[in-house]
């Protein structure tokens, strides 16, 4: 990539796209600077005379092995390229080359292939004979569990009773267990086994086994039943009642102009909360100045010199159309940022107070057994980066020690700081004590769970789950177990502070996603135990926190290494258009993989899903929003993460949802009407395997 090679690009382009202004493309206008541009791969013949191929690199001796429809799926994917080419070739702000200069056409490839040994794969039946046996096998049906139902497992059941022996499949350990428990309550008691060897020389009817299957199968004198197999058909998603509006927590701040909608709630540093009326001119001192006209009580007006607009803030409180505008000329503003100010204080006090308590307070010095620990470390199924390392020594470390540990890790999504918080939590339970994690939804308390469970599933630990996926019975007799000390670990959202909560021994606290806490949330423990120590996740520190950590106050521990193979998720930020969207789509589903799809306004995302499915007719769409019933929510999250659906259409609440390795591309519509630290988190779903994954930012058009 060097001058020579950008001249000739020039070169090619203008003899490829005459058609076109390079002024107005900006990847032209990148390389001709000098700069690698997102998408240059598409463009490599025009830095080139010639092209080379695959096979061109291959051995002579090399055997190419195809599938038996191989002609048929390249048939297909060319057919596609040239629609998706046809779709895109008159944009001329950023032309596209034809499929025949960047592939080799069908001809030339199965021309090419004549010249190589060559395997092909293929099915087909099997005669009859000596030594041969054909056995005939079915798909099992699908076993829905009926979660409203009053028989959850009815249809298993039945299945049950029908067949001569089954074997049921968990994806992991922990599920195995999750499992375990629902049938039980359902007076189903299969056999644990480890093998299928196991089982095959056993006479148990009925059998429990981890193995990670997409698919059973049935034969004529046994099944096997795959964990997927057990989640329903999709359930049609009704609005229960209108979404709100809002911005959220974004920066409040006004930038420029273009930020402001007449009508909208502003709030000036000095005056307080008026209604924006737009623009008017005015003449001042023989000189005509732009003013933004403020609406206050009273249809008072305030006229702001557009100079002075750093004075303005978005309004945050409840809807904009409650918002209740200040009257000019009195004390009430003043005397509500008086009071604002004294409760500021009053937190700094409290939080102060908390600290010092905890500081003059001796902590438990936590003992355990080092050959148990090095144990629970052997299972950890990957290799721990240096960063990761370190933390888990400072943890430990801190843990010994007999000050109330209060450390902060600080690393990106998937980077392993759950691991580091569960070496913690085994520490603290094989001390005698007892360990709590705080999450702030029920989405990622569910994830976590099932996390916990797999990764304890060889130890006698109880983890439990508060969530509103519970049942009022299921939480009750959680809350009385805890407080006798039979469950070692609880997992749970803000349910977790309340004062109903009590504890037999607590000795860790957990906190993961700090950000999403309010001050007093993440010091309500540590003020009912001043003594306990507390380990806080986050990607995205709040700046109160890292200030926190980096003045001293707090402990740090940064985890800046990716795992081993783990790709950078590619970002680009597109205008959305059905071109680019159907284009990632299906981009993702041609490998396999799934799509997370954000439509942040539960009002119209059951249109959107359906306009999706018009787009891309083989994409298998779900939804998912935090006004979904409890039961709905799980169910459609858990077909999401069996793949019976590949595209989830779904609002913000999956910023913190559960992992789902095979989704690796997220769209997000508009968005740049979220936060820097919500794209960040949201970015984060994908890209948690070995798979290259992608992130698309779109937004109504690229000026804006």
């Amino acid at each position: 990539f060097d001058k020579t090679a950008i001249k000739l690009f020039k070169d090619n382009w203008a003899t490829h796209f005459s058609h076109s202004d390079p002024k107005k493309c900006s990847l032209y206008k990148d390389i001709n600077s000098g700069l690698a541009a997102s998408g240059i791969e598409y463009y490599l013949p025009l830095f080139f005379e010639q092209c080379a191929t695959l096979f061109d690199y291959l051995p002579a001796n090399t055997l190419v092995t195809l599938a038996a429809d191989s002609q048929k799926q390249l048939e297909h994917f060319w057919t596609e390229l040239n629609d998706r080419y046809q779709d895109r070739c008159h944009d001329n702000y950023l032309p596209i080359l034809p499929p025949d200069k960047l592939f080799l056409r069908l001809e030339e490839l199965f021309t090419e292939l004549k010249n190589w040994p060559r395997l092909t794969l293929q099915q087909t039946d099997i005669e009859l004979k000596a030594g041969v046996t054909r056995f005939d096998f079915i798909e099992p049906p699908r076993l829905p569990i009926e979660s409203r139902s009053d028989s959850p497992l009815h249809a298993l059941t039945q299945f049950l009773s029908a067949q001569k022996r089954v074997l049921l499949c968990a994806e992991s350990a922990g599920r195995r267990e999750s499992l375990l428990s629902l049938l039980q309550k359902a007076n189903l008691n299969p056999a644990l086994i480890a093998t299928w060897d196991e089982f095959l020389h056993s006479q148990t009817r009925f059998a429990l086994t981890v193995a990670p299957l997409e698919q059973g199968l049935s034969l004529p004198e046994l099944s096997v039943i795959a964990e997927s197999q057990l989640f329903g058909q999709r359930v049609i998603q009704k609005r229960r009642r209108k979404a709100t509006t809002g911005e959220g927590a974004a920066e409040l701040a006004i930038k420029s102009l273009s930020e402001l909608t007449i009508g909208v709630p502003v709030v000036h540093i000095d005056y307080g909360v008026g209604r924006y009326q737009g623009l008017v001119t005015l003449d001042l001192d023989e000189q005509t100045q732009e003013f933004l006209q403020l609406v206050y009580a009273d249809n008072a007006k305030l006229y702001v010199p557009v100079a002075n607009l750093h004075l303005i803030a978005r309004y945050s409180g409840s809807e904009d159309s409650l918002a209740p505008l200040h009257k000019l000329g009195t004390e009430q503003w003043q005397k509500a940022r008086h009071k604002a100010a004294e409760q500021i204080h009053d937190v700094a006090a409290e939080l102060l107070s908390i600290s010092a308590r905890r500081a003059a307070k001796a902590g438990y010095a936590f003992e355990f057994n080092e050959d148990e620990y090095h144990k629970f470390c052997a299972g950890f199924a990957f290799e721990e980066t240096a960063d990761q390392a370190n933390a888990i020594v400072a943890t430990i470390a801190d843990m010994r020690s007999p000050r109330p540990m209060d450390r902060l890790v600080c690393g990106d999504v998937g980077f392993g700081k759950t691991e580091v918080a569960m070496r913690a939590a085994f520490v603290a339970i094989h001390a005698g004590k007892q360990a709590a994690v705080l999450v702030p939804t029920t989405l990622l308390a569910q994830q976590h769970y099932e996390n916990f469970c797999d990764r304890f599933a060889d130890w006698p630990i109880k983890i439990e789950v508060l969530s509103r996926f519970k049942t009022a019975k299921e939480q009750q007799k959680a809350l009385d177990e805890l407080a006798q000390g039979k469950i070692d670990i609880i997992i749970g959202t803000h349910k977790l502070l309340q004062d109903s909560v009590q504890f037999k021994d607590l000795g860790l606290m957990i906190v993961d996603e700090e950000h999403r806490f309010g001050v007093r949330h993440k010091e309500a423990l540590k003020n009912r135990r001043a003594d306990v120590d507390l380990l806080t996740l986050t990607a995205t520190p709040i700046p109160r926190t890292l200030n926190m950590a980096l003045s001293g106050l707090r402990d740090l521990s940064i985890i800046a290494t990716p795992p081993a193979k783990r790709l950078a998720v590619k970002t680009f930020v597109r205008e959305s258009t059905p071109n680019v969207i159907k284009e990632a789509v299906l981009r993702e589903l041609l490998r396999g993989g799934q799509v997370y799809y954000l439509h942040n306004d539960v009002a119209t995302i059951e249109k959107c899903a359906a306009d999706l499915q018009v787009l891309i007719p083989e994409a298998r769409v779900a939804i998912a929003h935090g006004q979904m019933r409890e039961r709905d929510l799980e169910q459609v999250m858990q077909q999401f993460y069996h793949k019976q659906y590949n595209v989830l259409v779904c609002s913000t609440i999956i910023e913190t949802g559960i992992d789902v390795p095979s989704a690796n591309t997220i769209i997000m519509e508009r968005a740049d009407k979220l936060g820097l630290a919500q794209l960040h988190q949201l970015r984060g779903r994908v890209g948690r395997s070995h798979h290259q994954a992608y992130a698309y930012l779109l937004i109504p058009n690229k000026k804006s």
